[in-house]
Formats: structure tokens, C-alpha cells, sequence
């Protein structure tokens, strides 16, 4: 009647997304609840990615598989401007 779950996550911020995919690509059937659809894995920090800290944290991530690099990069919000002068945002994503 229910449907069964191995995990579930509560919160779809970075963390609640990465651990949903981190249980789903293991495996596991995967429930994530959050209170408001709309800001579902919203990167509110997103400018601050490439910083020294948290441009560390990314990279550990990435390398365990995770996808809070992947994903910053596809929006784009921590490009400048002067890095592609000829391009739009637009042109990069295939």
C-alpha cells in the first residue's frame, strides 16, 4: 500500500541532494522530502564555489563523486564576464 524506502533524506539543500544521489547510485531506493519545491538543491552560495575554502570542499566532493561541482558549473553564476568575452553563458553548455 505504502511504498518502501532504504533512505530517506530530509532536506534538499546541497548536502540532502548529494546524499540521495550518493544512496541512489549505490543502490538504494531513495525518498527526499523538502518543505518548499521550488528552491530544491538551490545553490545560494553558488558565487562563492570557487573561493579557497569552499572551492576546496567541491573539489573532495567531486572526487568522491558527488555532484555540487558539476552542477555549479552548468549554472554558470561564478563566471565573469571578461573570461568568455566572445561567448554567452549559453554557447558553453552542450
Amino acid at each position: 500500500m505504502f511504498p518502501k524506502y532504504n533512505v530517506i533524506v530530509v532536506g534538499a539543500g546541497h548536502a540532502g541532494c548529494e546524499a540521495a544521489v550518493a544512496a541512489a547510485n549505490m543502490g538504494s531506493k531513495v525518498l527526499l522530502v523538502t518543505m518548499n519545491m521550488n528552491t530544491i538543491a538551490q545553490m545560494s552560495c553558488n558565487p562563492a564555489m570557487g573561493g579557497v575554502a569552499k572551492g576546496q570542499i567541491v573539489r573532495e566532493i567531486d572526487a568522491l563523486g558527488g555532484y555540487s561541482g558539476i552542477m555549479t558549473d552548468y549554472s554558470m553564476v561564478q563566471l565573469r564576464r571578461h573570461s568568455f568575452p566572445t561567448r554567452r553563458s549559453s554557447d558553453l553548455i552542450e
